[in-house]
């Protein structure tokens, strides 16, 4: 777990590193408040603060103010160092959205285990954002969470005027799988083909499940013919995987039909429109017979021979 410590005493900052390092934390340090907030700015910023009151250009109170004020996806767990230990400067820090408090000079075994519960409350606090943003059968982001996240990555993409893309896919003939074999093997396949999905994206891309047996991909930095590409690898690798049933007494096979688009800075005006395109594609792809990759402006991509449910074209997808 990483922790930032914001202390103006070069001694106090050896102390406070020196256990903390000891005790297996990784460590940001910054010499006032100012410093601190400047670093809880960039990504990958610390989750957990220890910061004295007193310092130059921004003191602790000052520092835990921004902090609460600031919109930021994780809370932030913010202990006051300080040599105030009356009723009133308790009040204050408190009231500031201080979690807690250690007074100078502190106790080597308090300040362990004050930062324990700083980092259990952290760890329920994912375990709770966990619980709300992932989808329970596959494991992906659910639907809620996918579209905050798309909304961050438009934000972005906007600022730095580059580009991203989408994926949307749909296992093809699926409502078969669960006629067939029932709920379970459903299931069962869904989290294989996810699985599938998962290991042909790269580290940041990410993935979500739009509902039913339909899943977004978005591809951060892509245009158009790479989402193309990594859809066509994506049909390629479904339409070649083998799902075992449990009681190893066959296997299915399945395909999955792929629409994607590139997010346009000058034409797009929010997520949704860009979604609608890659619903428009993948609607596509499903006209021409399943199976295969289409992008947003019709073009056919890739082409599969095999499909595993043949029920007439017009049947429910």
């Amino acid at each position: 777990m990483k922790i930032l410590i914001a202390d103006d005493d070069p001694i106090s900052r050896r102390i406070l590193e020196a256990n903390l390092l000891e005790w297996g934390y990784e460590l940001m340090v910054a010499s006032d408040g100012l410093e601190a907030w400047e670093i809880l700015q960039k990504p990958e910023s610390p989750n957990l603060i220890i910061s004295d009151w007193m310092m130059p250009r921004m003191d602790g109170l000052e520092l835990c103010r921004e902090i609460r004020n600031m919109e930021k996806s994780k809370y932030i767990y913010f202990i006051i160092l300080t040599a105030k230990g009356e009723k009133k400067d308790i009040i204050s820090g408190l009231e500031a959205g201080a979690d807690d408090f250690l007074t100078k000079p502190f106790n080597q075994e308090e300040l362990k285990y004050r930062t324990r519960i700083g980092e259990r409350v952290l760890n329920l606090e994912h375990r709770i954002m966990e619980l709300a943003n992932i989808d329970s059968l596959t494991g992906l982001l659910n639907r809620r969470a996918f579209m905050e996240k798309m909304e961050q990555e438009m934000s972005r993409t906007q600022r730095e005027n580059n580009s991203f893309s989408l994926i949307l896919t749909d296992i093809d003939h699926f409502k078969n799988v669960n006629d067939t074999y029932g709920h379970q093997i459903g299931d069962l396949v869904l989290r294989r083909f996810t699985g599938q999905l998962k290991t042909l994206a790269r580290p940041y891309d990410f993935l979500g499940r739009y509902g039913g047996e339909e899943f977004l991909i978005c591809l951060p930095g892509a245009n158009g013919l790479q989402a193309a590409s990594t859809a066509e690898r994506m049909r390629r690798q479904t339409e070649d995987m083998e799902i075992m049933l449990p009681d190893d007494s066959q296997s299915i096979r399945i395909t999955a039909s792929f629409g994607t688009a590139c997010y346009s800075v000058e034409s797009e005006k929010d997520v949704d429109s860009l979604i609608k395109r890659t619903d428009v594609a993948l609607y596509m792809a499903k006209n021409k017979g399943r199976n295969c990759v289409c992008n947003s402006n019709h073009s056919e991509l890739g082409k599969g021979t095999t499909v595993s449910f043949n029920d007439p074209p017009n049947e429910e997808a």
